[in-house]
């Protein structure tokens, strides 16, 4: 599927970014607001988030049920999501009730009640996502890594903030933060399907017309870590282990090398990690790696879940893998099957309009060039094996490197752990 792209920019800085693409009968829409965990002070930790579900309970004219029924009468998808640096929300409809979505979506964001018995109502349920995710160690490892990798930078921080900051939310301080951060240039509107680029941005001016520009984010902090390692001990039946380097930052030229080399070392099936690990030893059942991009900065992970007493063995594969990309590069033919790899899974995402939506806000929100999904492929197809070696030689440096375990993490684990960091 091919779509035409179109962007208009309001008065007040709102930009409106659109694919359309004739040929379906549905489509996909986000707003998309440049805020995320990052930018919250020390005594807001988890209000974006926060407010993500704040939206969802109820408008000046609509009740939480209603929101649930209008979207559910249409047959339509509504959700949201938050992250270090933006919070989303976002619908899926069949292409004759995108105008309703547009509306919904709208009303939520402002005109959304912030009612005080709804505000302590949801500081249980987010307390209990806080307990949930203590419960979870193979999603609590990812927030301990990024804490040992990134230290006192605010994207170290857990999106959920703290049981303490959570407590202490009051419906002022919830609205305050609204209007100081949902404003005009922090908000993008996306959206890709069968739609009317020119009709989406009349209503959209006509709704957010009012919004106060604000202004956009300025994003610069330096990475300084107190420490290498971190250690969560838990009554676990596998220790879950990270292992961390420096990347790069969002909007980085190197990115496609980067891609190429995430997916050789732990980006499927015949990836190195899992090869090595998991299907050559058995020490594993679950491992990959993944790329984390910033505005200022960035880093890259693996990941592995083991049993206690293979736990020192695998952090010593892994590096020896590390380290091994990192002197002597990739092969071709691991270069070639990354590329098709990629490139499989690129045009697959392609017949998915939320995906398409979301590539397109985040390439307007990071300051990237749209690309069509033919000048993708070929830029995944320049790569060379000389660019990813050069990329993993000054990425993976050891006395760089960030470690990360939850579990019953054994003594030698712990001190290898400490020798290491």
């Amino acid at each position: 599927m091919s779509g035409s792209v179109q962007r208009t920019v309001l008065d007040n800085g709102v930009r409106i970014v659109t694919e359309t693409l004739e040929d379906l009968r549905s489509a996909s829409i986000g707003f998309w607001v440049d805020v995320g965990s990052r930018d919250e002070g020390a005594e807001q930790q988890g209000i974006c988030h926060f407010i993500e579900h704040m939206m969802f309970k109820g408008t000046d004219t609509l009740s939480a049920r209603d929101i649930a029924e209008r979207i559910d009468a249409v047959g339509g998808q509504l959700n949201a999501f938050t992250t270090k640096e933006q919070t989303c929300f976002y619908a899926r409809v069949l292409d004759q009730h995108l105008d309703r979505a547009v509306a919904l979506l709208a009303d939520m964001l402002l005109h959304s009640r912030m009612d005080p018995a709804d505000v302590e109502k949801e500081k249980g349920v987010i307390l209990e996502e806080i307990r949930m995710y203590e419960d979870t160690p193979d999603e609590l490892i990812h927030d301990l890594v990024a804490e040992a990798a990134l230290g006192r930078h605010p994207a170290g921080r857990s999106v959920l903030g703290t049981e303490q900051s959570v407590r202490a939310f009051v419906p002022e301080q919830v609205r305050e933060f609204v209007r100081t951060y949902y404003t005009g240039q922090r908000l993008v509107v996306a959206a890709a399907g069968r739609l009317d680029h020119e009709r989406l941005v009349e209503q959209v001016a006509r709704l957010f017309g009012g919004l106060p520009p604000g202004d956009r984010p300025r994003r610069s902090s330096p990475v300084e870590s107190e420490f290498r390692w971190l250690v969560r001990g838990k009554k676990t039946e596998q220790a879950h282990l990270c292992v961390s380097s420096p990347g790069l930052e969002a909007g980085s030229p190197h990115k496609w090398p980067l891609m190429v080399l995430d997916t050789v070392l732990g980006g499927g099936v015949s990836s190195r990690l899992f090869q090595q690990l998991r299907e050559e030893r058995g020490w594993v059942y679950s491992t990959y790696s993944y790329h984390t991009a910033l505005a200022d900065t960035g880093y890259f992970t693996v990941y592995a879940g083991a049993s206690p007493d293979k736990a020192t063995s695998v952090l010593e594969l892994i590096e020896q893998e590390l380290a091994s990309v990192a002197g002597s590069g990739i092969r071709e033919d691991e270069l070639r099957r990354a590329k098709e790899h990629l490139k499989g899974s690129l045009m697959l995402s392609l017949e998915s309009t939320s995906q398409r939506m979301s590539r397109l806000a985040r390439c307007e929100l990071t300051g990237e060039t749209y690309l069509p999904a033919d000048e993708v492929l070929a830029r995944i197809e320049a790569v060379t094996v000389e660019q990813v070696h050069r990329l993993a030689a000054s990425m993976f440096l050891p006395d760089r490197y960030a470690y990360a375990a939850v579990g019953p993490v054994h003594w030698k684990t712990q001190r290898r752990l400490a020798a290491a960091g």
